[in-house]
C-alpha cells in the first residue's frame, strides 16, 4: 500500500489472521492491562487494536506504554484473533476490526505529540478553542465524518451535472464591485493605484456572460464572499453549487435540481425523497407561515381574523384594518408560556417591527374569565366566540396576534411561530424531510430608507411574462412578480435562482426602475448591456448553498461544523490569527494609508486581543 503501511486501520478482518501487516496512524488510547499494553491506533478510516507483550519484547512494550495520545506511530506485526470463549469475550462489536488485533513486534515513533489543549474524545463547549486548534478538532471522528460527507455530496452533484451535459468552468475571483445586495470585500490593486478589485458575492454576471458566449450549460463549485454580519449559517466566505443554462424554463431547473437532490440524499445519507417537489407561491408561504422559507413540519398556521375585528372597540385591531392592514393570529396548541417566554416572544415581535405582542392564554375556553389577557376586556362576546371557532381554540391554548400591514404582520407572527415551536420542542427528534419550491417572489420591494425600489433577488431577475411590458413602460410597483424560485428544506433555503433578463432594453429598464442613472448603469453594467446587444439567449439558473446542504444532511447545528477552516462569529480565524494588520511596506506598495480615530483604534485593538486570546481547556488530559 505504501512504505508506511500495508492496510488502513479499518481494513483488517478475520480473513487477515496470521498475515504480517504494517499500520500507521495516531495513538487514540493507551491502556495497561496487567502489564500487557494495548494501543488503539487510528487513521481516517477507523481503528485497530495493537497489543504489546512485555514477555516477548520488554523494551518495545515500555516504549508503547510511554506514548502520549495523538502521537504518530508505525507498527508491524501479525494479525491474530481476539480472545473469545464462554468465559471471556474480548471482541468489540462497535469496531469493524473488533474481531482481530495486531501483535506488534515493531514500533517506530514518527512524531511525538505534546500535551493536548483539549481532549479529542470529549465535547468541547468552547468553540473558540476548537477553532484555534482546528487541526486537532478536525481529527475528531464527527468532524472527519462531516468532511467526508461534504466530499460525497460535492462529488455526487458534480457527477450528476456532468451526466446532464453541464461544463464546469471557473470564473474570476478578482472582479468589479457592483451592487448585488451585500457589502463587497475590496482588494486594492498595486498596479492601478487607487483602484480596487472586489471578491465576488456570486459569479452572477460571469455565468450570464458564459450563456451569451454560447456555452449553454455551466456549473461551478464557486467560492463567494460577502462582508456582512455573521450567524450560525453564514460565513464571510462560503461555497455554492452554481448552475446556469440557456434555452430553458423554470421547469427545466426544477427537474434538474430535484433529480440531483434525490441522488444526493440517496448516495450521501441513504435516504429516499419523493419528486416532484410541491410548489408554493411566495404569497401563500407568507400568508400561511409568515416566512418565505417556512418550516412546515408543524402546523400553527397564520389565520386572518380581520373580518372579526373590522368594527371592534379594540382600536389597535380595528385601526390597523381601517388603515388597509390586517389582523392575523396563530394558535399555539396546549402552550402555557412562562413570563420569561412571553417576554422573549415579545422581544422577537419587537425586533420584527411590532409595537408589542398581543396574546391570550386560554385556561377555560367556555368561561370568559378563563381567557387571560390584557386585551380580553376590550373584546366582545361575539368576537371571542368568533375567535374560538376560527382558531379551533381549546383549553390550554395560547393565541398570539399581529396587526398592521399584511407583509409585516405575517413576518412578525412567522418569527413568533418559530420561537413558539422551539419553546414547545415541536421539532425535537423530528427527522421528517420537507422539500418544496417557493415561487413567484415579488420582483421589487420598497426601501423606506432610500425611498426607492430595490430588487428582491438581484437586478438581473426576469419578471413573469405578464409583467414584462409593465417594466418596459416604467409601471413599477411591489405587485410585480419575478420568475424566481427557492428550494426549501425544513425551513431552510437550500438555494435559489431565477430566469434572467437577456434583452438589453428590459435590463436597462430594470436598472432605471431601481433608480440608477445612465452614467452609473454604464460604469457598473456597461459590459453586460454590451453583451446583450450581440445575441444573448434566454437563460436562467440557480445556486445551492453547499455549506448549508451539508449542514442539514449531516444534522449539524452550524455551517462552521462542515467547513474545514471557518471563521468564528466575529469573522476571525483564531488559528492563523487573521485578519491581522499589514506591514507598512505592504501598505506602501498598494498606496494605502491607515488612519483610524484614536477611540476606534483602541476599540479594535481590544477586540482583536479578545478574539485571539483563547484559554486552554481545563479538563483533564490523557
Amino acid at each position: 500500500m505504501s512504505a508506511y503501511r500495508t492496510h488502513t486501520c479499518n481494513e483488517l478482518r478475520p480473513a487477515h489472521i496470521n498475515q504480517r501487516v504494517a499500520l500507521a496512524g495516531w495513538v487514540d488510547t493507551v491502556r495497561d492491562h496487567g502489564g500487557v499494553i494495548f494501543i488503539d491506533l487510528r487513521d481516517r478510516e477507523g481503528k485497530t487494536q495493537v497489543v504489546f507483550h512485555p514477555e516477548d519484547n520488554p523494551e518495545l512494550a515500555k516504549m508503547a506504554e510511554g506514548l502520549r495520545v495523538e502521537s504518530v506511530i508505525q507498527v508491524g506485526g501479525k494479525v491474530v484473533a481476539r480472545l473469545k470463549t464462554d468465559e471471556v469475550d474480548a471482541t468489540n462489536a462497535d469496531l469493524a476490526t473488533g474481531e482481530v488485533e495486531v501483535e506488534a513486534d515493531e514500533l517506530t515513533v514518527l512524531n511525538r505529540a505534546a500535551v493536548l489543549p483539549f481532549q479529542l474524545d470529549r465535547h468541547v463547549a468552547n468553540e473558540d478553542i476548537r477553532l484555534k486548534y482546528r487541526f486537532l478538532d478536525l481529527r475528531r471522528p464527527e468532524m472527519q465524518r462531516n468532511m467526508i460527507l461534504r466530499h460525497r455530496i460535492t462529488k455526487t452533484m458534480r457527477d450528476y451535472l456532468d451526466e446532464q451535459g453541464f461544463l464546469e468552468i471557473e470564473t474570476p475571483i478578482l472582479s468589479k464591485s457592483t451592487p448585488e445586495g451585500a457589502r463587497d470585500f475590496l482588494v486594492p490593486s498595486r498596479l492601478s493605484p487607487g483602484a480596487f478589485y472586489a471578491l465576488p458575492q456570486a459569479p452572477q454576471q460571469y455565468k450570464q456572460l458564459l450563456m451569451v458566449a454560447g456555452l449553454e450549460k455551466y456549473f461551478q463549485v464557486a467560492r463567494c464572499f460577502r462582508d456582512e454580519d455573521l450567524r450560525a449559517d453564514r460565513q464571510p466566505e462560503f461555497t455554492q453549487i452554481d448552475i446556469e443554462a440557456s434555452f430553458i424554463t423554470p421547469e427545466d431547473i426544477y427537474g434538474w435540481v430535484e433529480a440531483m437532490l434525490q441522488r444526493v440524499f440517496r448516495e450521501a445519507v441513504g435516504k429516499e425523497i419523493a419528486t416532484p417537489f410541491e410548489r408554493v407561491t411566495w404569497h401563500d408561504a407568507m400568508d400561511q407561515y409568515g416566512s418565505d422559507k417556512p418550516d412546515r413540519r408543524f402546523a400553527m398556521k397564520l389565520t386572518d381574523c380581520s373580518d372579526i375585528f373590522a368594527t371592534s372597540d379594540f382600536r389597535v385591531f380595528s385601526g390597523a384594518i381601517a388603515a388597509g392592514g390586517v389582523v392575523k393570529a396563530i394558535n399555539a396548541k396546549n402552550f402555557s408560556p412562562s413570563v420569561g417566554q412571553v417576554d422573549s416572544l415579545t422581544q422577537t415581535a419587537l425586533e420584527a417591527g411590532a409595537k408589542g405582542l398581543a396574546y391570550i392564554k386560554v385556561r377555560d375556553v367556555n368561561d370568559r374569565e378563563g381567557w387571560k389577557s390584557p386585551i380580553t376586556k376590550r373584546l366582545t362576546d361575539a368576537e371571542i366566540d368568533a375567535l374560538k371557532e376560527r382558531l379551533h381554540i381549546e383549553d390550554g391554548d395560547c393565541i398570539f396576534f399581529a396587526a398592521g400591514a399584511w407583509e409585516q404582520s405575517c413576518t412578525i407572527l412567522g418569527r413568533v411561530r418559530l420561537e413558539c415551536a422551539e419553546c414547545m420542542e415541536l421539532l425535537k427528534d423530528n427527522h421528517d424531510i420537507d422539500l418544496f419550491w417557493v415561487t413567484r417572489f415579488p420582483l421589487f420591494g420598497w426601501d423606506e430608507e432610500t425611498q426607492r425600489f430595490c430588487a428582491i433577488h438581484h437586478p438581473f431577475t426576469r419578471p413573469v411574462p405578464e409583467d414584462v411590458e409593465k417594466v418596459l413602460r416604467g409601471e413599477i410597483s411591489t405587485d410585480l412578480c419575478a420568475e424566481a424560485y427557492d428550494v426549501i428544506l425544513n425551513g431552510n433555503e437550500l438555494g435559489g435562482g431565477s430566469i434572467r433578463i437577456h434583452e438589453r432594453d428590459l435590463q436597462d429598464a430594470t436598472f432605471r426602475a431601481l433608480g440608477l442613472d445612465e452614467a452609473t448603469i454604464q460604469e457598473q453594467f456597461g459590459h453586460l448591456l454590451s453583451a446583450f446587444s450581440f445575441g444573448a439567449p434566454p437563460h436562467g439558473g440557480l445556486a445551492l448553498g453547499l455549506d448549508r446542504v451539508v449542514m442539514l444532511l449531516g444534522e449539524c447545528s452550524s455551517i462552521r461544523e462542515v467547513i474545514a477552516f471557518p471563521k468564528n462569529n466575529r469573522g476571525a480565524d483564531l488559528m492563523s490569527e487573521s485578519p491581522a494588520p499589514a506591514e507598512p511596506a505592504q501598505l506602501r506598495d498598494i498606496h494605502i494609508q491607515v488612519k483610524l480615530p484614536e477611540k476606534l483604534r483602541q476599540k479594535l485593538e481590544a477586540e482583536q486581543a479578545a478574539a485571539q486570546h483563547v484559554e486552554p481547556d481545563s479538563s483533564p488530559k490523557n
